[in-house]
C-alpha cells in the first residue's frame, strides 16, 4: 500500500523488527549504574545475544541467575510487596498469587520467562518474546497487536536496586505481567497495538503516549480509592508512593489530552491519568483510534496469528461471514438456554 509504513502481517514478522534496539541492550551510557562494572557489562551482552538470536516459537532459554541478581530482585520484590495491598488494583492483587503458585514468584527466585509466557498464554493469550532493550514505539506496539509482549531478561545493577533507567526483568515481571494475565487489560493493550499498524509516525507517537500514561503509569478507581495499574508505578517504590500520596497532579484519562503530555523517563511524571475502569479506558481509546487516519482497518485472526487488512468489499464481506457465524452460535446458545428455562 503506497505511502503506508511497513507493518507486520503475521506473528513471525515480529522477528524482523525485534532486534532494532534503540537504547542500552549490551551498550550502556556513561551515567548508567553499571557502566564501570565490566562483569555486569559482560552479563548484559550475554542477555542481549540471547535476545538477538531468539525467534518467535522458540522456547525461551532458562537462565541460571547469579546470586547477586537474585539478591537484587529480592530487594525489589520485598519492598514492593509491602505496598501492593494498599496501592495496587484489584486485578493485580488477584493475579499475583497465581504467579506465585504457577511461576514461582518469590523473594528468592527470579521467574523464568518461559514459564511466565505459558501462564499468560493460558490466561489471556499473550506470550513473551525476549528483547535486548528499548524498541521504537512503532515496533513495540506492533508486538501488542499480536498479543506478544517484548520483554527484557536482564536484572538492574545491584548498586541501585530501587532504580533503573531502563526496563529490566523486575519491571517486566512485577509491573507488567500480573495485569497482562487479565483478559480485559490484555484486550486493551492489544487494541492500542492494532491501532498503530500502518499509522503515521505522529499517530503512533500519540498512541504510544496514551500507552505510557495508561499501561505504564495509569491509575484507576476501585472501592472509592485510587489504585495503580500502570507497570511503571507497580515496579517503582518511590513513584508508586508519590502517585497515591495525595500530592500528585491527577486528571481524568482523556486520550485527546493525554496524547500531548510529555513522558518523563528519569523523574516522576508531572501528571497521572485516572480511569474509572479498564473498560472505560478501552472505550475511550477505541473512539480515539477512530480519529487516526488509515486507508484501511485491521482485525486480528487468533487462529493464524495474523492480521487481516480490511481495505475493500471482498475483505469486509469475509469478515461479515465470520460475524454471522459467531451470531449463529450466540443464537443457538440463547435458544438452548430458553428451552432449559422453559421461556
Amino acid at each position: 500500500m503506497a505511502g503506508v509504513p511497513w507493518f507486520p502481517k503475521k506473528i513471525s514478522d515480529l522477528d524482523l523488527s525485534a532486534n532494532r534496539v534503540l537504547m542500552y541492550g549490551s551498550a550502556l551510557d556513561a551515567d548508567h549504574p553499571g557502566f564501570q562494572d565490566n562483569i555486569y557489562r559482560k552479563r548484559r551482552k550475554y542477555f542481549a545475544d540471547l535476545a538477538m538470536s531468539y525467534k518467535i516459537g522458540d522456547p525461551i532459554l532458562r537462565i541460571d541467575f547469579t546470586t547477586e541478581e537474585v539478591r537484587t530482585w529480592g530487594v525489589v520484590f520485598r519492598e514492593l510487596n509491602k505496598l501492593y495491598p494498599s496501592h495496587a488494583c484489584r486485578e493485580y492483587l488477584n493475579n499475583l498469587p497465581l504467579l506465585t503458585k504457577h511461576c514461582n514468584y518469590s523473594q528468592d527466585n527470579i521467574p523464568q520467562l518461559e514459564d511466565v509466557s505459558h501462564f499468560l498464554k493460558e490466561h489471556s493469550g499473550f506470550i513473551i518474546r525476549p528483547v535486548a532493550g528499548y524498541l521504537s514505539p512503532r515496533d513495540f506496539l506492533a508486538g501488542l497487536a499480536f498479543r506478544v509482549f517484548h520483554c527484557t531478561q536482564y536484572v538492574r545493577h545491584s548498586s541501585e536496586p530501587l532504580y533503573t533507567p531502563e526496563p529490566d526483568t523486575c519491571h517486566e515481571l512485577l509491573g507488567h505481567v500480573p495485569l497482562l494475565a487479565e483478559p480485559s487489560f490484555a484486550q486493551f493493550s492489544q487494541e492500542i497495538g492494532l491501532a498503530s499498524l500502518g499509522a503515521s509516525d505522529d499517530a503512533v507517537q500519540k498512541l504510544a503516549t496514551c500507552y505510557f500514561f495508561t499501561v505504564e503509569f495509569g491509575l484507576c478507581k476501585q472501592d472509592g480509592r485510587l489504585r495503580a495499574y500502570g507497570a511503571g508505578l507497580l515496579s517503582s517504590i518511590s513513584e508508586l508512593q508519590h502517585a497515591l500520596s495525595g500530592k500528585a497532579n491527577i486528571l481524568p484519562f482523556d486520550p485527546v489530552v493525554t496524547c500531548n503530555q510529555e513522558c518523563k523517563i528519569t523523574t516522576f511524571q508531572d501528571v497521572y491519568f485516572v480511569s474509572e475502569s479498564f473498560e472505560e479506558a478501552k472505550n475511550k481509546m477505541r473512539e480515539f483510534a477512530k480519529t487516526i487516519w488509515r486507508p484501511f482497518t485491521v482485525r486480528y485472526d487468533p487462529y493464524t496469528q495474523s492480521v487481516d487488512v480490511l481495505k475493500d468489499t471482498n475483505s469486509i464481506n469475509d469478515m461479515v461471514k465470520d460475524i454471522r457465524h459467531e451470531l449463529d452460535i450466540v443464537e443457538d446458545a440463547l435458544n438452548r438456554l430458553n428451552k432449559d428455562l422453559r421461556v
